[in-house]
């Protein structure tokens, strides 16, 4: 069995394992051109997101293992009484500034102060959907460790982070706190905060092994052959947090389709599923609930239990109530059949009781 190995360039950026992405001049143009007069159908909500508020006495009143969508790849979850959360983003925007850029669709169902002390944050990359600095220096006394991807750590401990607090992993590479196993796995992707600090910090999938279950999360990936590989190392998982939403074709390596997403949980041996990055900023040309949709369809002929809660709603591991499916046009007057989506799939249906595994079309 091959091992990813990220791939440290002379310019000192990294890259990814199976696939270049370094989009040329006319690759942005044709970028630029498509957020700016493509037609936009439903990418934001027109009327309210549901969102469960939640405190700290909600939190603490269970000590069994439990997961809550916070936004876009926020995930709190609670395991074996271990709070863990991922990809920190509370703030109203996903930018650099703070008048300016991809704004909330729905408030935070928790503020910083309800959040409970925190056993580590974990971050997948840099980009600022999913590292906020402002988030993680609210957070930054009640959060005993910060895990992150090689040189991300570098980011936290210059905004004032305290470096005792900081761990740094590259690909493959595990610690044990606090009796969980954090292990640094490969993504497709690719990092940086500025034009002039492209892939400068490495960026990951995590996986997160308690005594009796395990968790995966994607961060960002397009799809390639390395979720089978940590299948193989790692799997079976309790959940996936898979990424779906922001794809496109016109980058259809560093993220991935509805179909994709699906097929890596299929590839890492998942049990239940739960699709993130989605319905909280817009970042792509697809309706907003068109990920949640094409997955809510597509698990369904395939047997798969879907986790898909509302903002802020409680997911207990041991007791999942499936997708209630609150993203329904009829829920909030939009119409999927104008969904256009940029890669449609050709789904085969199998039934995986039967079958054991899967391959799907796209």
């Amino acid at each position: 069995m091959a091992l990813l190995t990220n791939l440290l360039s002379e310019k000192k950026t990294y890259t990814n394992s199976e696939t270049l992405y370094q989009p040329d001049f006319a690759n942005t143009l044709d970028v630029i051109s498509a957020f700016v007069f493509a037609p936009k159908i439903d990418t934001t909500p027109d009327s309210p997101i549901p969102v469960h508020p939640l405190d700290r006495n909600k939190l603490m009143a269970n000590q069994a293992d439990q997961v809550y969508r916070l936004g876009h790849s926020s995930v709190l979850m609670q395991l074996e009484q271990k709070w863990i959360l991922t990809d920190p983003v509370l703030s109203e925007r996903a930018s650099p500034i703070s008048w300016f850029g991809p704004k909330r669709f729905h408030q935070s169902p928790i503020a910083i102060e309800d959040i409970p002390q925190l056993d580590m944050i974990i971050i997948s990359h840099d980009h600022y959907d999913h590292l906020d600095k402002s988030t993680v220096l609210s957070l930054a006394d009640q959060t005993k460790y910060f895990i992150t991807p090689l040189k991300v750590g570098d980011r936290l401990i210059k905004w004032g982070i305290a470096p005792h607090k900081v761990v740094q992993l590259d690909w493959w590479q595990s610690i044990h706190l606090n009796g969980i196993e954090l292990v640094a796995t490969p993504a497709q992707h690719f990092s940086g905060r500025s034009l002039w600090d492209r892939d400068q910090t490495l960026w990951a999938s995590w996986v997160i092994k308690g005594q009796a279950k395990r968790i995966f999360f994607s961060g960002d990936s397009g799809y390639f052959s390395g979720f089978k590989t940590i299948g193989e190392r790692y799997g079976p998982f309790d959940l996936t947090l898979m990424e779906a939403g922001a794809y496109h074709e016109l980058w259809p390596v560093v993220h991935m389709t509805p179909e994709q997403s699906v097929q890596a949980h299929l590839d890492l041996k998942g049990k239940l599923m739960m699709p993130i990055h989605n319905a909280t900023f817009e970042l792509s040309l697809h309706p907003w609930f068109e990920p949640l949709e094409r997955i809510s369809q597509l698990t369904q002929q395939l047997h798969i239990p879907l986790l898909a809660p509302q903002f802020g709603e409680q997911v207990l591991l041991d007791q999942p109530v499936l997708a209630n499916q609150w993203w329904l046009p009829t829920q909030h007057g939009l119409d999927i059949s104008q969904a256009d989506s940029s890669q449609p799939a050709t789904i085969q249906a199998v039934n995986l009781k039967a079958t054991g595994s899967t391959e799907i079309s796209w």
